[in-house]
């Protein structure tokens, strides 16, 4: 089915993800979880700090033995103990005695305050046997780190619908957790169309281009924490795309983004082949205005996305991206915004909403501005401007022109 009358994109937004089905959890070892959309709340199984700790390397003391040690009246003490980290002693400390101590290492229960190294006279190179505290810690519960200050067990750490990243990994191992239950790996076709594409290496002849929009989807498909598991190119003749869905269906796809065929040309074998699947229609958007969409008998989402890079870029980024993420069950959907000035002025599209790949100037650091990544603007064949875009200019559509200064609405993608 095609559709004439444009969309606005939030409109086109709202029918993909009332389509987008959360996928079943799973759950994995900590260490096998990067990037994994977290399903269950991650909570604390031990408490963090384990047991109270020494935060320096120096001495376990007993406050009032110490508190009026100054450079004109040290304080000496007889060292009975020597705690390194991982030792289980628990050393008594009677008046005038002291534990040499290293950072991370268990407080002595008799001590109440630690005294670093280099409070004393002789430091590291005089730690046994006897020392001489020249200053006083500044209160009981000096340079002690204690137990549960930072969580306690049961602590929520992350609500579900967040994402692992390496810190919030080391806090769950931090935490003493061993698993985490994370929604599974949405799987992804991306099958690219058009009778002019070479593939790598393959000399160019005339009509023909390199191939690049797979290699661009590959990697934003990873990046939004799916897999992708069949990578196609097909001709504009035949039921190439059709026979793509079959192939990606039997390797359990949970998605098919396509590029290519699915304007108002002779040849649009996306729009050719399923029609009876996807829906076609123009969003007031630009690059990007020819979108298709729609799903198999079995949920399968089919995105069908301009063939022109940046079209494919900018769309994959609006549709499909936030697809993939309400997929995993992620809290954020959208890429985050924030508002530049405009480094220069530029044009933008009558009556669409305008996605022009920028760069981010950050020379003065009080002050970034934004301006377009190539000379071209938004232009949707510009793919070699792609590799200076860090953001994209999100410009409303009834804004005529960008002028140098303008505050401009940033989405930022690197």
């Amino acid at each position: 089915m095609s559709l004439d009358t444009p969309r606005e994109v939030e409109e086109q937004q709202r029918l993909v993800l009332s389509r987008a089905r959360t996928l079943e959890a799973t759950t994995v070892p900590v260490w096998a979880a990067l990037g994994r959309t977290l399903r269950e709340p991650l909570s604390a199984g031990v408490d963090i700090p384990v047991f109270d700790n020494s935060a320096m390397d120096g001495f376990a003391v007993r406050f009032a033995d110490v508190a009026d040690a100054s450079p004109e009246r040290p304080v000496r003490l007889r060292v009975v103990a020597d705690l390194p980290a991982g030792t289980a002693l628990d050393p008594p400390l009677g008046r005038g005695e002291a534990a040499r101590i290293m950072t991370g290492s268990p407080v002595p229960t008799a001590s109440d305050a630690i005294v670093p190294f280099e409070d004393t006279a002789g430091g590291l190179a005089d730690s046994l046997g006897e020392i001489v505290v020249r200053h006083a810690p500044k209160a009981v519960g000096s340079h002690i780190r204690r137990r549960g200050e930072d969580a306690v067990s049961g602590t929520e750490l992350l609500a579900a619908g967040g994402v692992l990243g390496p810190l919030q990994l080391s806090a769950a191992a931090a935490a003493g957790i061993v698993d985490v239950v994370v929604s599974r790996v949405p799987r992804v076709a991306v099958v690219s169309t058009g009778s002019e594409l070479a593939a790598p290496g393959v000399p160019l002849e005339r009509g023909r281009i390199p191939e690049s929009n797979s290699e661009l989807l590959t990697g934003l498909v990873s990046l939004a924490g799916a897999e992708v598991v069949l990578r196609l190119s097909v001709p504009d003749d035949g039921d190439g795309p059709a026979r793509a869905v079959g192939e990606a269906a039997a390797l359990g796809a949970d998605v098919v983004v396509f590029t290519g065929g699915v304007s108002a040309g002779a040849y649009e074998p996306v729009k050719q082949t399923l029609s009876g699947s996807m829906e076609f229609t123009k969003v007031r958007m630009q690059p990007g205005k020819p979108q298709g969409f729609g799903a198999t008998e079995n949920g399968m989402l089919l995105f069908g996305l301009p063939g022109n890079p940046v079209s494919a870029a900018v769309s994959f980024e609006v549709f499909v991206r936030p697809a993939l993420l309400a997929l995993q069950g992620r809290t954020e959907l959208h890429r985050p915004r924030i508002a530049l000035p405009a480094a220069v002025g530029w044009r933008t599209p009558p009556g669409r909403r305008q996605y022009l790949p920028a760069a981010i100037d950050r020379t003065d650091a009080a002050r970034w501005t934004v301006r377009p990544a190539t000379a071209g603007g938004s232009g949707s064949h510009l793919a070699g401007g792609l590799a200076r875009a860090e953001a994209y200019a999100v410009v409303p559509a009834d804004v005529d022109a960008v002028e140098a200064g303008d505050l401009v609405d940033v989405m930022l993608i690197a």
